[in-house]
């Protein structure tokens, strides 16, 4: 996914949901940070999102723009609604947040992890896709080991050791 893709797939959530702030998690977050980002950063096709005062409403965008939806089918690309629960983040991961929002947004206001959070949250998954994705982020420099050792205090105790060890092994 690219960058105008992601404000894209913004704009239609919110002319979905008459909803104007959303929280994108998963691994397109990192285009708040990153417009550009190389291989194999640039993989996926779905953002996931939901709006931030209106969590239910995340059915809605997968209902409408997701995968098997006519705006999948015609751009390529879609939403996946998702929830809170859908990511272990930082404590303090909002104050980190960067923010999409633009002409292109028409209005939409897009809240993302900053790397370090999207890394500790792929780390917290621990999918070996999440691991990949964490690996490639600290090889291409986007994040730096003293970045998130910075924030596994903000976990709690259990996750924060899990998400350490992983880290260890990448």
């Amino acid at each position: 996914m690219r960058r105008d893709q992601m404000e894209h797939v913004l704009r239609a959530a919110a002319a979905i949901t008459k909803e104007r702030e959303f929280v994108v998690l998963g691994s397109q977050a990192l285009l708040a940070s990153v417009p550009d980002p190389a291989p194999p950063l640039d993989q996926s096709m779905e953002l996931d999102v939901y709006p931030l005062n209106n969590p239910a409403a995340a059915d809605l965008i997968d209902g409408s723009i997701g995968e098997l939806s006519p705006f999948g089918e015609t751009f390529g690309y879609y939403a996946h609604g998702v929830g809170p629960e859908t990511a272990i983040l930082p404590r303090a991961w909002r104050d980190r947040a960067r923010i999409v929002e633009n002409e292109n947004t028409g209005g939409a206001r897009g809240i993302c992890p900053g790397p370090a959070d999207l890394a500790i949250a792929k780390l917290a998954a621990g999918r070996a896709k999440d691991l990949v994705f964490v690996r490639a982020m600290l090889e291409q420099g986007i994040v730096h080991r003293r970045d998130l050792d910075a924030v596994l205090p903000e976990l709690d105790h259990a996750t924060s050791t899990l998400v350490a060890a992983r880290l260890d092994r990448l």
